[in-house]
């Protein structure tokens, strides 16, 4: 962090900024992190104010298209029908610039997708390829789909066992992650799937759908399920995972999602509206490059759960502003 250059800036801006996107009035877990932006911020810019609307990641990129917006950061990476819907009002597409990574395990942070199967499984590693074969049906990123866990090298009492596919329900947002980062965008999932929604039990607890998940995969020797480390339990296991079967293979820890090696890491974009051939406004330009300073970066990790960004990541974001 300490590397990170401070915030210099390139001139003096004035202004309101209307800022959109993830949290929400009710659970305002994101105000923190933004009042701590804006203090620091004004100590460099004190004639531009933050004006925070956190309704939540729905409604970012629709008030950047109406213009109800200026800025909207988003709970987690831009969704393909919000980035048509942008493009159908607009006749171009939205301009996005990293700003954070997801978190490792904190909830509302955009925790890690990780892959886990029974402690009794013998297998420790897998390819994006081979989740994309167990998890999905149309087998775009290999040859055929993988259904026994003898096509996986498994051999003895393994060789034929069916698996069996344990993950959140289809249609809701922590899927369509996985979704476009493992099925290439494809909607047709493997059948088998057993998929969980967290429960609000009478009583007032909740019984989340992450720790739904790996339950049942403590039970089923034969399983394979996504999830997040804050759910397990010592009957499961997380795999190393890779983009290429010839590697390297990367645990879900904070240095690997911040180095963006690990293949599931998520990444929080804050979009704007840049006509092409037009400069980002003045303002805005100021306000993103404070977020990818050191200062940004640290009131990201003091008020938040999210991780910081790379150093490679935060100088291609700086080449974005330019």
């Amino acid at each position: 962090m300490d590397s990170l250059p401070l915030y210099a800036p390139r001139q003096q801006v004035a202004g309101t900024i209307r800022l959109w996107g993830h949290g929400s009035p009710k659970h305002n877990f994101m105000g923190a992190l933004v009042g701590q932006w804006s203090r620091a911020f004004s100590r460099n810019q004190p004639a531009v104010h933050i004006d925070n609307r956190l309704h939540g990641t729905a409604s970012a990129i629709g008030a950047l298209y109406t213009g109800a917006g200026d800025l909207a950061i988003l709970g987690e990476e831009i969704g393909a029908d919000a980035a048509a819907a942008f493009t159908r009002a607009k006749h171009y597409s939205p301009t996005c610039v990293q700003i954070a990574t997801g978190s490792l395990e904190e909830n509302y942070f955009d925790y890690a997708h990780m892959i886990f199967v029974n402690r009794d499984n013998p297998i420790n590693r897998l390819t994006v390829a081979q989740l994309e074969a167990i998890f999905g049906t149309e087998h775009t990123r290999s040859s055929h789909n993988i259904r026994v866990w003898g096509e996986l090298g498994l051999g003895g009492a393994w060789a034929d066992r069916r698996i069996q596919p344990y993950g959140w329900k289809v249609d809701e947002d922590f899927a369509l992650f996985f979704r476009a980062a493992v099925l290439n965008g494809s909607h047709r999932w493997n059948p088998d799937i057993m998929e969980f929604g967290t429960i609000n039990r009478t009583d007032g607890s909740v019984y989340d759908r992450g720790q739904q998940i790996l339950d049942a995969l403590a039970q089923d020797r034969y399983g394979i399920a996504i999830s997040n480390v804050r759910f397990a339990n010592p009957h499961v296991k997380a795999l190393a995972l890779a983009n290429a079967e010839a590697g390297p293979y990367y645990d879900a820890t904070p240095g690997n999602l911040i180095a963006q090696r690990y293949p599931l890491t998520r990444i929080v974009p804050a979009c704007i509206d840049r006509p092409p051939g037009r400069a980002i406004d003045p303002g805005l330009r100021e306000f993103l490059r404070f977020l990818l300073s050191r200062e940004g970066q640290q009131a990201l990790m003091n008020a938040s759960g999210y991780l910081p960004l790379g150093e490679d990541a935060i100088r291609a974001q700086l080449e974005l502003l330019k």
